[in-house]
This record gives structure tokens, C-alpha cells and sequence, in this order.
């Protein structure tokens, strides 16, 4: 949690967008997430990340969520699934190229959206020490997909430092 918090803080001033997102109280397979699964499985899937008050309140309290930060739910695993959540038209109309995925889980929500996200011609880093899976294994077989397929995945260290260097490009062609 403190290192996205750290890259949040870094974004803002060097023109980035934060983008915080939570799943809708549904299940994101649907019908088939039940059958797959069992109704206990997909009941639980359904209430994940949904709660009581606004968007902006169900996140962890830690965070420093901004008034200019985009706060949006998604209704399928992946945020940039078409139709999933209005994240997949947002970036081109703030002139963003590159999302840094962050989150939970690794191989499941953050691997979809990055492979979603990369799909669609954004940028991918995977900021590898800011998503968390169920074990090691799971965490690292995702991180490994992502780099040999649909981006790039770094240390929160070597993402701040990219931030860093970007803010102090000189403006211009």
C-alpha cells in the first residue's frame, strides 16, 4: 500500500493521472462465474470490493484519493475490458499513453487489465512490489506473462525514477 501511495504522489505533479479502481457489486463472469465456481465462490466474487458509501470511500483509508483523481468500478475482472467500466476511453482524452498497474490480484484483475489495456495500444509497466497475489508462484507467473507478451514490469523504485526523469523533461516537440 505505501509504495502506490508513493507513486501517486509522484504522478500528480509530473501531469500523470490517478486512477483508482474497485469491482461493482456483481460477479464478473456473470451466470457463468456461479457455475464455474459454485454460489458461495460467486457470492463472494459479487461483494468484493463493494460496501457502504461512495466509491471514493471503499478504498483503503490510507490512500490520499484526490478530488482530481478518477475514481471508477468495473464490472468485469479487467478495468479496460469494452464495457467493463468507462476507464478504456479515459486515457486518450487526457493524452494518456502509459498505465502503471498496480493492485490485487497479480494474475487475476491486474493481469487482465494490463493485457486489456496493452490490447487496446497503451504502454504496460507492471509495478511489480505494488500488486499482490495469493503466493509467490502466482504473482511471479503473471509478472512473467506481462514481460514476455504486453509490457514492461518494474520496482516501484525504477517507476518513481521514471516519473522523476519524465517531470523534468523539457516541454516541446
Amino acid at each position: 500500500m505505501p509504495r502506490i501511495s508513493r507513486i501517486a504522489e509522484a504522478l500528480r505533479p509530473a501531469g500523470g493521472v490517478v486512477a483508482w479502481v474497485l469491482p461493482a457489486a456483481v460477479p464478473p463472469l456473470g451466470r457463468a462465474g456461479a457455475e464455474f465456481h459454485g454460489p458461495a465462490a460467486g457470492a463472494l466474487f459479487a461483494a468484493a470490493g463493494s460496501g457502504e458509501g461512495p466509491l471514493r470511500s471503499r478504498l483503503w483509508h490510507a490512500f490520499d484519493v484526490r478530488p482530481e483523481d478518477l475514481a471508477v468500478e468495473k464490472s468485469a475482472y479487467s478495468a479496460f475490458f469494452p464495457g467493463s467500466s468507462p476507464l478504456p476511453h479515459l486515457p486518450a482524452r487526457r493524452g494518456v499513453d502509459t498505465v502503471l498497474v498496480t493492485g490485487t490480484a497479480t494474475n487475476v484483475c491486474c493481469e487482465s487489465s494490463a493485457r486489456d489495456a496493452a490490447t487496446t495500444g497503451l504502454r504496460v509497466v507492471m509495478v511489480a512490489v505494488a500488486n499482490a497475489a495469493r503466493t509467490d508462484r502466482e504473482h511471479n507467473a503473471a509478472l512473467h506473462t506481462i514481460y514476455r507478451s504486453f509490457g514492461d514490469v518494474r520496482t516501484a523504485a525504477g517507476v518513481l525514477d521514471l516519473v522523476r526523469r519524465g517531470a523534468r523533461r523539457p516541454a516541446g516537440p
